[in-house]
């Protein structure tokens, strides 16, 4: 199978989770690409789709928010599962879905999965004004991405494209 994996990042912690799920689905013997949403100009001869996006004040960046809307059509014909990058720390007190998009993203394009991954936050990435708003709501810092987890949803995913 030929799968596209895009992502939208802002620091690279993102990129990091989209690039360890190209590899490993090429690992599990599928041709895999991995772009930067914005990069992305067609869908056209991939066979699956996997769109993920860091997740801001509860949204999606709007580089993967404008590749859904731009081929949301090619989407909904293969295979998605889309996945957000971004609550801090080890345990989520929010009990709203995120990103906000997620309700109209499923309506349109009725991925199989979406999945929510712990994020990272490393200040020395972040610009004067990002560290005064992380400092001001005591966001936790580190990386909170947990690979197992990961790797498990995309075995998963791997195996569904064998079937």
């Amino acid at each position: 199978m030929r799968v596209l994996v895009a992502y939208a990042s802002k620091h690279g912690a993102t990129a990091e989770i989209a690039d360890a799920i190209a590899e490993r689905l090429r690992a599990a013997g599928h041709d895999v690409e991995a772009h930067p949403a914005q990069d992305v100009t067609t869908v056209d001869g991939f066979d699956a789709v996997v769109l993920g996006s860091a997740v801001y004040a509860g949204s999606w960046r709007k580089e993967a928010v404008e590749l859904a809307e731009r081929h949301g059509d090619q989407f909904a014909r293969v295979p998605l599962w889309l996945f957000s990058s971004g609550p801090l720390g080890e345990d989520v007190d929010d009990n709203e879905e995120q990103p906000k998009q997620l309700p109209s993203l499923r309506e349109s394009l009725a991925p199989r999965d979406h999945r929510v991954f712990f994020g990272a936050l490393d200040p020395s990435k972040l610009g004067f004004g990002e560290r005064m708003v992380v400092k001001a709501v005591k966001a936790p810092q580190g990386d909170f991405r947990n690979w197992d987890e990961i790797h498990g949803w995309v075995d998963a995913i791997a195996q569904e494209l064998r079937t």
